[in-house]
């Protein structure tokens, strides 16, 4: 209870102090970089005084602690340039590449870059001057701040993303109970207008009016039934393709403005595909219903059926206002609109019933702005 009222404030907190843990981490990596490089040029003026010595000493004293400074740098790659432009010695370098003139003036540059040369001297002459560069130990440590962050931002990634889908799945919970306890409200009402419809037939009454009223009591239980079946798996049955989408198509046409041609193309036979009746007829409806504000209720809607081999696949092509290309994908996202009034969910929901329940594909085949839209729907053929 006290986490939920403070839970912001919690949040707010914990980013504070991960902010803070990762700005103490980087700064001691960099003040330990600065101080190991710093110990680094501490051991090459050593290493020059004792080349110095090695250079100018007349006699064999102490020659043999010179000559053991001089063979312990193992690690950090140097070059010894004499006044005349001539490499006096070098350690941790490729003896071929050395060689290369081109090779040894970049490398020059880049030893520069990296650390201030150190001047091996005698007597105040400059003798040569000692080009060097960062260890691989060095190196390694230099990028170790950025590795670390990249980890952070990963793990934070990580999280971030479990949060996401923790929380989309709570919503998807409350969503389909939503939809279950809709469809449970609908069903009272519906099964009295049931009861209605039959004391209509018991009195004289018009039966064109009774058989409308049948219809769109049939239309409720489709709809209540799609509600139902929301957040639970569908079950699916071999159906006629064709009888379905022409049964969803003939529906909405008796519905629609007079001003709206309708045309369905299909072959002159059963086609079998696994199909779940109410939420295919659902993917139907939704996609009419698209066409027909796209062309502000005036225009022509044609739906094609075709098959080939296994593929069965069903256009629907409207003449409307069309979608741009950069909004091929989009247009399936949840909350994705560009009506006024509206949720965005409709294509949202006709992806996951074709792709999601019937393991099918959904997608625009072509759109050409204020000329139209097909989208194509591809499922596999029921096998026998």
């Amino acid at each position: 209870m006290i986490f939920t009222k403070y839970r912001n404030s919690f949040r707010w907190v914990m980013i504070v102090l991960s902010f803070i843990i990762i700005s103490l981490i980087l700064w001691n990596t960099y003040v330990f970089f600065q101080n190991f490089k710093a110990e680094e040029r501490t051991k090459m003026d050593i290493w020059a005084e004792a080349q110095s010595d090695f250079i100018n000493s007349d006699t064999n004293a102490n020659l043999d602690l010179t000559l053991k400074i001089l063979s312990s740098n193992q690690s950090t790659p140097m070059v010894v340039i004499n006044n005349d432009g001539s490499v006096g010695s070098y350690s941790n370098i490729d003896e071929l590449k050395i060689l290369d003139s081109i090779y040894l003036k970049k490398l020059i540059l880049k030893f520069k870059d990296e650390n201030k040369p150190i001047e091996i001297r005698y007597q105040n002459e400059v003798l040569a001057n000692i080009y060097y560069g960062n260890s691989n130990l060095l190196n390694k440590l230099k990028y170790y701040p950025l590795a670390l962050l990249l980890i952070i931002i990963l793990f934070g990634a990580v999280v971030y993303f479990f949060y996401r889908s923790n929380k989309n799945a709570t919503e998807n919970k409350l969503w389909s109970g939503m939809a279950k306890e809709t469809a449970h409200q609908i069903g009272t009402p519906l099964s009295s207008l049931i009861g209605w419809t039959e004391i209509l037939k018991s009195e004289n009454v018009n039966k064109e009016y009774i058989v409308e009223i049948e219809k769109d009591v049939d239309r409720l239980q489709t709809i209540t039934e799609r509600f139902s079946k929301i957040g639970s798996i569908p079950t699916l049955q071999p159906l006629d393709i064709i009888k379905e989408t022409i049964d969803s198509y003939s529906y909405l046409k008796t519905r629609s403005s007079k001003l709206i041609e309708f045309e369905i193309i299909t072959p002159n036979r059963e086609i079998l595909v696994n199909l779940n009746k109410q939420l295919y007829s659902w993917t139907i409806e939704n996609l009419v219903k698209n066409a027909i504000d796209a062309m502000k209720g005036r225009g022509k809607i044609t739906i094609e059926i075709s098959e080939l081999e296994d593929n069965i696949k069903v256009f629907i092509s409207d003449t409307g206002k069309g979608i741009l290309k950069n909004k091929f994908n989009a247009i399936f996202e949840p909350g994705y609109t560009t009506k006024k009034r509206g949720w965005g969910l409709g294509l949202s929901l006709t992806k996951r019933i074709i792709e999601e329940f019937h393991k099918g594909k959904i997608k625009v085949l072509h759109s050409e702005i204020n000329k139209g839209t097909t989208f194509e729907i591809a499922l596999k053929r029921a096998i026998n």
